[in-house]
Parts: C-alpha cells; sequence; structure tokens
C-alpha cells in the first residue's frame, strides 16, 4: 500500500438531511481532509436541526444555492430515492466528485440518462451500496476473486425484512409502481451477488410476486423471488419479502447467502441472529421503530450502529473510504454509476417478469420495458 502525503481539503455539499444524510455527515464532520460542510435540505427544520448536529457551515433549502457555494468541492446526494435525478445533474454542471445514494433513479430512462450524464461529464461518481463495505462480504468478495470457489455456477440468496421499510417507502410515493421490494431493497443483495459474479453476462431472467399484505394497503408488492440466468450456465437465485410483520426482530436487513463453485462452496450468515435484544418495553433500536416491537436482531440496520455519539458500521466506512477516494484520488472498490444502473436494470427486469409470467430478455432498456408493458 502506496502512502498518501498530500490530500486534498473536501467542502462537501450534502443534499437532503433525512437519516442517511446525518449519518454521511455525521461521519464527514470528524474526517480530517473536510474542512467545510454545507446543507441543502426542503423541510427547514430537519436541515436546521442537522446542520447544528453535525456543526455545519451552511444551510439551505435550495440544493442550487449550496452547489453555487464556493466552498463546495464534493457532493453527496441523499434525498429520497425517487427525487435523485435533479440533484445530480444539477451537481455534474460544477464537475464536483459525487457519492449518490442508491438507485440512481427509480425509472429505467432517467437512470440511463443520469449514467450517460455522469459519462459525458467525466465526473467520478459512485453509489451508496453500503453492503460492499461490510466486512464480511469484502471477505467473500477476495475469495471469490482468487479463484477459491473455482468457477461459480450457483449463487443463491433470501432476504427477509419486517414491513415498517415498506410501509415508509409506500407512504413517502405518488407512484407505487416505481417502489417495489426489488428496486429499493433487493437490489442490496442484488449488487452483492452481481459484484461477485462481475465477470460474467446475466441473458435472461424469471420471477414471480405477490402481494397479499402491501397490495391492499398501498398498491404494492409483498415479495419477489427470480432467477437471473448467465451466458455461461450459471444461476443466480434470489428472493426478498419486506412484507414480514412488524414485530419481526430484524430491524431491517436478514440476509443469507450461499455461493457454489466447480472447487468450493462459500455461505454467508447476515441476519444478525448472533445478537438479540428482548425487552420489556419498546426503545428506540432499529428502524422506525414501533411499539409492538420488542425483540431486535441487533446491527441489522443496514447503515450500522449508532453508539458513543458515532455511527460505526458499513455506511461510516463507506463514507470515510469515499472521502478519502476524493481526497487522494485513489479509487477503491464503491460501486459505479454503470453497475448502479445494472443493478436498476436488473430489478426492473425481475419486476417485469413478474408482472407479465414470461422470462424477458437481459439487458432490458426504457423502451423495451414500455413496449413489454403495453
Amino acid at each position: 500500500m502506496t502512502r498518501v502525503k498530500d490530500r486534498k481539503e473536501l467542502g462537501i455539499a450534502i443534499i437532503g438531511a433525512g437519516r442517511v444524510g446525518l449519518f454521511r455527515g455525521g461521519t464527514a464532520s470528524l474526517h480530517p481532509s473536510v474542512g467545510w460542510i454545507g446543507i441543502a435540505e426542503k423541510n427547514h427544520n430537519r436541515g436546521a436541526f442537522v446542520a447544528e448536529k453535525i456543526g455545519a457551515d451552511f444551510v439551505t433549502a435550495d440544493y442550487r444555492e449550496l452547489l453555487a457555494r464556493p466552498e463546495v468541492n464534493c457532493v453527496i446526494v441523499a434525498t429520497d430515492e425517487h427525487l435523485h435525478v435533479d440533484p445530480i445533474l444539477e451537481a455534474l454542471k460544477y464537475g464536483h466528485p459525487l457519492l449518490i445514494e442508491k438507485p440512481l433513479a427509480t425509472t429505467l430512462a432517467d437512470s440511463q440518462r443520469v449514467m450517460d450524464a455522469i459519462e459525458k461529464a467525466g465526473v467520478d461518481a459512485v453509489v451508496g451500496y453500503t453492503q460492499r463495505f461490510r466486512r464480511k462480504w469484502i471477505s467473500g468478495k477476495e475469495k471469490v476473486a482468487q479463484g477459491a470457489l473455482g468457477d461459480v455456477t450457483l449463487v443463491s440468496s433470501r432476504a427477509f425484512m419486517n414491513r415498517l421499510v415498506a410501509i415508509d417507502n409506500y407512504k413517502r410515493t405518488d407512484d407505487p409502481s416505481t417502489i417495489s421490494p426489488m428496486v429499493i431493497s433487493g437490489t442490496h443483495a442484488l449488487d452483492v451477488t452481481m459484484w461477485y459474479l462481475e465477470k460474467k453476462k446475466p441473458v435472461e431472467c424469471y420471477a414471480r410476486s405477490i402481494d397479499k399484505v402491501l397490495g391492499p394497503l398501498y398498491q404494492g408488492i409483498d415479495a419477489t423471488a427470480g432467477m437471473i440466468m448467465f451466458e455461461d450456465g450459471t444461476i443466480l437465485h434470489l428472493n426478498i419479502s419486506w412484507a414480514l410483520p412488524v414485530n419481526w426482530p430484524g430491524a431491517v436487513y436478514s440476509l443469507e447467502i450461499g455461493i457454489v463453485g466447480t472447487t468450493g462452496v462459500l455461505t454467508i450468515d447476515d441476519t444478525h441472529r448472533d445478537m438479540v435484544m428482548a425487552v420489556a418495553q419498546a426503545t428506540n433500536e432499529g428502524y422506525a421503530p414501533d411499539q409492538s416491537r420488542l425483540v431486535d436482531f441487533l446491527g441489522s440496520y443496514p447503515p450500522g450502529d449508532l453508539a458513543f455519539g458515532e455511527l460505526h458500521g458499513p455506511m461510516a466506512e463507506e463514507t470515510n473510504a469515499w472521502i478519502s477516494r476524493v481526497s487522494t484520488g485513489i479509487k477503491n472498490h464503491a460501486a459505479t454509476a454503470a453497475e448502479a444502473h445494472n443493478r436498476l436494470m436488473l430489478t426492473k427486469a425481475l419486476d417485469l417478469s413478474a408482472k407479465r409470467g414470461t422470462a424477458i430478455k437481459l439487458p432490458l432498456d426504457a423502451e423495451e420495458e414500455r413496449r413489454l408493458l403495453g
């Protein structure tokens, strides 16, 4: 590893001051390479709260005003999923490096437009597939890349989530058709598995969905199970349900992945059943706590854990890695815009297959998606 002596001082613009904006901003405020932080948040009270919490130097309701500040030389886009496009396109005008929350957009057409704009601008943009920075996934990736399993032939993943995340997402959108368990949450498991299979080309997918819980309430989808087939015959099987009862102990994600190769097998348990807390009264542990939830799998909140006033875990490590990347110019294993677009394309193709009940050829583009939807 080469020691880096010259580091660029950073002025970070954070667009969106929700949970993720607060988490990333709090981590950034402690990094020695960060000299200035500005926040753009439509909700004035929330913006002021987060600015005070992390010691931000500037706060506004207008992201354009923030991006125009001379102190800014890199940008974090942390708005709601369906509001990414405009801030990204505005930030690209300044040529600053970007850290964008996944997904790039919630439609294929918008995602393609954003990816094309990023590539045209020549900007270093990475996308927040935070689980890549959870240490067990990094270790597994290294073993697969080294050929420890031989040629990978089958990957299987199972993700379980209680329905709090789904309800929150459906409440925040005016178009439920763009919100699905695959697009919003299944994409994390998909990204990890596709990262492991990065040299293989997907050619077809097939899926089924069910909507008995979230369908009647929000015109939503409960669960999707599908397969992605690769050019060399490899099979990726994945399923996700985000409609488990609210009292399911996983604060958010409970994931298991198995990878089989010609000379080995690797199983990874990320269910967080190693730390179980049961209490007599509800606590603030986890995601959007509900008073009926008295048992938790500690550590199952994907960003990590707040302890002693700081965030610990994959989102903190990812944020610090991005700051170091921008400050030193040394790239890391963060997801690229092209990879993020690929993940959205695959999740959209799986959703489309489930809706039509037929296999979908890959890759899928927005025009073909519109045609198949009729």
